[in-house]
């Protein structure tokens, strides 16, 4: 699937914590969130993130998913594929991403959404839950889909998510 002209691309990823956000078991990553945040944002080819307070170490954890406290969400937009996939794979993300079960819960069902959106749209969560719910009742389309479906996410084949997790 080719980028639509004047499009970009938005992912949601959601997950939920193995404990609460305050508990030590989760620390290590509540400790990094700012970090590799700023490092995105930092990133050529990113455009905007859902933000949450601002209060240092709680990215966007406020923004609940249906009352759960531990679902957490990170919802951003790329300029194309290629950004997004520097950012996810090529950097100290892909560390943190790589130990996502010591801090998450295994869903056992798609975690993970992306989109087209035209250029300057902000979507909200609600926008990312729905694209979320329709991949996973209808499977990948021109509506909502995933690495796979994109023809150039050439470092997710190399890369690619092990079988514990959803993809």
């Amino acid at each position: 699937m080719q980028q639509p002209l004047n499009h970009h691309l938005a992912e949601l990823n959601v997950g939920r914590l193995v404990a609460p956000t305050d508990d030590p078991r989760v620390a290590e990553f509540m400790g990094a969130i700012d970090r590799i945040n700023g490092l995105g944002k930092r990133m050529p080819g990113f455009v905007w993130m859902m933000e949450g307070s601002g209060e240092p170490g709680t990215g966007n954890t406020e923004a609940k998913i249906g009352g759960d406290p531990k679902y957490v969400s990170n919802l951003t937009v790329w300029e194309n594929v290629e950004a997004l996939e520097s950012f996810v794979w090529n950097t100290v993300h892909r560390q943190f991403y790589e130990r996502r079960t010591e801090w998450f819960e295994v869903l056992g069902e798609m975690h993970f959404v992306m989109w087209w959106v035209p250029e300057g749209h902000r979507p909200s969560l609600e926008e990312g839950l729905e694209k979320l719910a329709h991949l996973r009742e209808n499977g990948a389309s021109d509506f909502a889909f995933d690495w796979a479906w994109l023809e150039q996410a050439k470092l997710y084949k190399a890369g690619r998510c092990g079988a514990i997790a959803a993809e």
